[in-house]
């Protein structure tokens, strides 16, 4: 489609944003293992790692994880407990804790990061519990090999909704919680600003900090260390607030964060 790219009125579709598909690569190849040999600077590498003012649309998650048969990244880290611990009314574990906190901060580092669009995929954003898949025969790839296909099973040929709106389960925090980014951006624009500064990549406090537009996004991975008093420069000295808290109680998370406390950068607080 040579003309996809070009402008309407010589003729083209006129999408003048490349899809960074790396991201969800990524996000897949880092699930595989385990969360606490993450590397900070691999993470932050593979978000920005892109041509010097090429747009982007980026995504945490694709068909690759949620059409073929592989496991969504919300199964992949939250495994088969999504089917017995989901309800508000009945216990958590330690794999749905965590699982549901990094969910979050998947896709909120992926939209802060990874370019200047942000899609959403099949249910993502209240994490799905597993993939789609559409009826389908067995059939012969050109190489020879067989597929067997599903029996033209319609078992998994729906995506489920209701989860995210059943206020009674965890599912709904988390479409809570992407709504809440959508709000972000449209209110401050961070994605397409100018303004984009990665402070910190820290491998021992598992902590990455950066600047968009207005906004500083301070991320902490670590699995068991939180922090106070931690110290964070910035480009514009004074007052900062909390706008966006991914453990905040509506989100599912534990409200650690003190969202009433004055956030001082380094100088002299205005």
């Amino acid at each position: 489609m040579p003309t996809f790219a070009l402008p309407v009125q010589v003729g083209g579709v006129g999408f003048d944003y490349r899809l960074h598909m790396a991201v969800a690569d990524k996000w897949i190849e880092l699930l595989k293992g385990n969360d606490e040999a993450w590397e900070m600077g691999n993470i932050v590498h593979t978000l920005t790692n892109r041509r010097w003012l090429e747009k982007c649309v980026t995504y945490a998650e694709s068909h690759d994880q949620a059409l073929v048969g592989d496991k969504t990244i919300a199964f992949w880290l939250m495994d088969k407990d999504m089917y017995d611990f989901m309800a508000l009314n009945g216990p958590s574990t330690p794999n749905i804790d965590r699982g549901i906190a990094l969910h979050k901060m998947i896709r909120l580092i992926t939209m802060g990061l990874g370019g200047e669009g942000y899609l959403n995929f099949m249910g993502n954003e209240f994490g799905h519990p597993e993939w789609i898949d559409f009826p389908r025969g067995p059939q012969v790839l050109p190489s020879g090999k067989f597929i067997p296909g599903n029996n033209n099973s319609y078992d998994k040929c729906r995506r489920r909704f209701d989860l995210g709106d059943a206020e009674f389960l965890r599912y709904h925090g988390m479409q809570q919680f992407d709504q809440a980014m959508q709000h972000l951006e449209e209110k401050y624009g961070f994605m397409t600003s100018d303004h984009q500064y990665v402070s910190r990549k820290h491998e021992e406090d598992k902590v990455i900090v950066f600047e968009k537009g207005d906004l500083v996004f301070v991320f902490n991975f670590h699995w068991s260390s939180s922090y106070f008093d931690y110290r964070v420069g910035c480009l514009k000295p004074g007052k900062y607030k909390v706008v966006l808290d991914s453990d905040a109680g509506l989100f599912g998370g534990f409200g650690r964060i003190h969202h009433t406390a004055e956030h001082f950068t380094s100088g002299l607080p205005t």
